[in-house]
């Protein structure tokens, strides 16, 4: 019998490749703005939660520890405004990817189902839908949303956008998903970096949103933007406690376990504000001296109202965008990763070093 190996669209960022060789032949070398991965320290107070919990002889449990699971409870409630929620209601994850990737694994979706995800967004939400046969649509309407969706994706505040959602946006997709009997989940792992303000954005678990009605209804986050711990795979989902059983049961059987040393730093992240604070500030800004600089080399920033990532357009082919300014060693992304509506914006990345924000801030003035 021959094998059939599983079909998947190419890894977008590999074809960034030549662009990437062409910004390091720039003198003083690449300015790299392509990636959303954090450069500051993780946090002291952190690292020492996970030195402590290094004898971890045992197996940890899918569940997470009762420790973790309040801790997420209680962040909910503190910083979202969510209430309500019991440690029945939450389930630590490794890392927000792998729980967007399968989800409609988790959920038992088949070749039948629609996978609903923004008109802008990472691929990853694609990838998960086509990983079980299903069919990915790429909408923001929720009157468009097909009678067969059995997962609607929302992600808010935006990669790689930055937009937000607010109240009655979330309120309309909850209503649309109930009314076709789908869960619906909201992608919210950029909400503690909000530029027009200091409050997070808003929370589709929020009961603002939905009143005490939680089912069918699921919050994704992670610590990694928040608290620079993208290497340690930490994030958590949370809500409809009947959905977050089903999920617990596959994923015990699948061994997709949080180590037990970073559940143990994941509940000092959570408790401790200070950081998430000083974090937010050194963002706001790297971003305050970045984006005036792209606005004077003849840049239009849409959106980009919270997240890491500035949405830039010159109104051309985003990839004539990333060649030019390959050729003065800034690296971005161009938009059509993200979907055919976006083709003319490229990302810029906020997590590079005050250092090499000021380099790239002096060569975009040289375009200016």
């Amino acid at each position: 019998m021959t094998r059939t190996p599983l079909v998947l669209p190419d890894f977008p960022w590999d074809s960034l490749a030549p662009f990437g060789a062409t910004a390091r032949t720039h003198p003083d070398g690449i300015v790299d703005l392509s990636v959303g991965s954090p450069v500051d320290p993780t946090p002291a107070i952190i690292r020492e939660s996970l030195a402590t919990a290094t004898d971890a002889h045992a197996y940890p449990t899918t569940t997470g520890t009762v420790q973790l699971r309040e801790a997420i409870v209680d962040w909910f409630e503190r910083r979202r405004g969510v209430t309500g929620l019991t440690v029945d209601h939450v389930l630590p994850t490794v890392g927000s990817k792998e729980l967007v990737a399968l989800l409609p694994l988790l959920l038992g979706l088949g070749k039948d189902d629609v996978v609903v995800h923004p008109s802008v967004a990472y691929p990853t939400y694609a990838i998960g839908a086509a990983l079980v046969g299903a069919t990915a649509v790429a909408s923001d309407n929720p009157a468009e949303w097909p009678e067969n969706t059995a997962l609607v994706w929302l992600n808010s505040p935006g990669n790689p956008d930055g937009r937000v959602l607010d109240v009655d946006e979330l309120r309309a997709a909850v209503a649309r998903a109930r009314e076709l009997g789908a869960v619906i989940a909201s992608d919210e792992c950029y909400a503690e970096l909000n530029w027009n303000g200091i409050d997070p954005t808003p929370s589709i678990l929020d009961p603002e949103v939905i009143g005490n009605d939680r089912s069918s209804v699921l919050a994704v986050y992670s610590l990694s933007k928040q608290s620079n711990l993208a290497g340690y795979r930490a994030a958590f989902v949370a809500g409809c406690s009947h959905v977050i059983s089903e999920l617990l049961a596959v994923r015990k059987h699948a061994g997709l376990i949080v180590p037990g040393p970073v559940q143990a730093a994941m509940v000092t992240a959570l408790r401790d504000e200070t950081h998430v604070v000083e974090q937010r500030e050194l963002y706001r800004a790297r971003r305050a001296r970045l984006l005036p600089a792209l606005e004077r080399a003849g840049f239009r920033i849409d959106d980009s109202a919270a997240g890491l990532y500035l949405w830039a357009t010159k109104n051309e082919d985003s990839w004539q965008t990333v060649g030019d300014l390959a050729q003065v060693g800034i690296l971005v992304v161009p938009g059509s990763f993200y979907g055919e509506a976006p083709a003319r914006h490229v990302r810029i990345a906020l997590t590079a070093s005050d250092a090499t924000i000021a380099d790239a801030v002096a060569r975009l003035d040289l375009l200016a």
